[in-house]
């Protein structure tokens, strides 16, 4: 099996993220095992609350985290908190960008949705926030944790679904809280508050959809991007934010959703950007897979130019 093949039928298996999950996927036989890990080394990373944040247990079991394949994922995560990444000074456009990764609401894909998108915006002079935000909790065996995403995903790749319909409150005030606080330091990390947007996959993506929505005082997106998330018509609030949306065909969730999101911002009067590639699946994210959705980043970049939310491109390169 090559790469992308691999990648795909991962993808395919696990739904929302990047890990194999579920019975189907231990037939695989080529897929890299779930490990248990350490925590890394989230450097400047910022809680978002002081103390228990507001609707979670005091008594929450500590989080855990795992690799697959290298990649870092997060679960059971009561304690939401921000990671910083900033860009060199001499780059610096002015402006930010809240991350939320993937993982429906039951893990978060912290590197392929997360810091190495940020790590990407920051060397482009975007300074990038990773949105850590308070998941459902799950088994905290690795085979319960397989059973219990197995269990929520299964519904959504039936024939005749409309795809991944569940949500969380707390994810939505998490990224709101999240927005506020980079708001409110924005002369510390040399950010104008004005051109702070979000980007978020799958279920990070339906959580910035969710915020926008809501059009929250102090804690809506002046952009959002929208990664192979929901695409069913919304009701967009007065003076939309300009979005950005990308997704592919063969996408088992959101590639037969429709394009109602899409009309439903044209409708409204809304800025909008619709890349919808032939190949890709779900939870494409920063892989490079051989195909076109590997360009999303440098056309959400150019995207982001063409909009006038970078000030400063002397030294920014795509």
């Amino acid at each position: 099996m090559n790469f992308r093949n691999f990648v795909r039928n991962r993808f395919v298996c696990s739904a929302l993220f990047s890990f194999a999950v579920g019975p189907a996927c231990a037939q695989m036989p080529q897929m890299p095992p779930m490990l248990e890990s350490t925590r890394p080394d989230l450097k400047g990373e910022v809680r978002l609350y002081p103390g228990t944040a507001p609707g979670s247990a005091t008594n929450a079991l500590p989080e855990q985290w795992n690799t697959m394949g290298g990649f870092h994922m997060a679960r059971n995560v009561t304690v939401p908190t921000l990671i910083p990444v900033l860009p060199d000074p001499a780059k610096a456009t002015g402006a930010a960008v809240l991350i939320a990764p993937g993982g429906a609401y039951m893990a978060l894909a912290m590197d392929n949705e997360g810091l190495l998108v940020a790590h990407a915006l920051a060397d482009r002079g975007v300074a990038a926030f990773v949105l850590k935000y308070r998941l459902d909790p799950t088994p905290r065996d690795i085979p319960g944790f397989d059973k219990a995403i197995g269990e929520r995903m299964g519904p959504a790749l039936q024939a005749g679904s409309k795809g991944f319909v569940v949500d969380s409150p707390l994810a939505v005030d998490d990224a709101a809280t999240a927005l506020r606080l980079i708001r409110s330091r924005a002369a510390e990390w040399k950010i104008d508050p004005a051109r702070t947007g979000m980007i978020g996959f799958s279920a990070g993506a339906q959580t910035a959809l969710a915020l926008t929505l809501q059009n929250r005082p102090g804690a809506r997106p002046d952009f959002v991007a929208i990664l192979y998330g929901p695409m069913a018509a919304v009701r967009v609030p007065p003076n939309p934010a300009a979005l950005f949306v990308a997704l592919a065909s063969n996408d088992p969730l959101a590639g037969r959703q429709g394009f109602g999101l899409v009309q439903s911002w044209q409708a409204a009067g809304g800025a909008v950007e619709l890349h919808f590639y032939h190949d890709g699946d779900h939870g494409f994210g920063m892989r490079t897979l051989g195909t076109t959705s590997d360009l999303w980043f440098q056309e959400f970049f150019a995207w982001l130019k063409d909009g006038k939310f970078l000030s400063s491109l002397e030294n920014v390169t795509r």
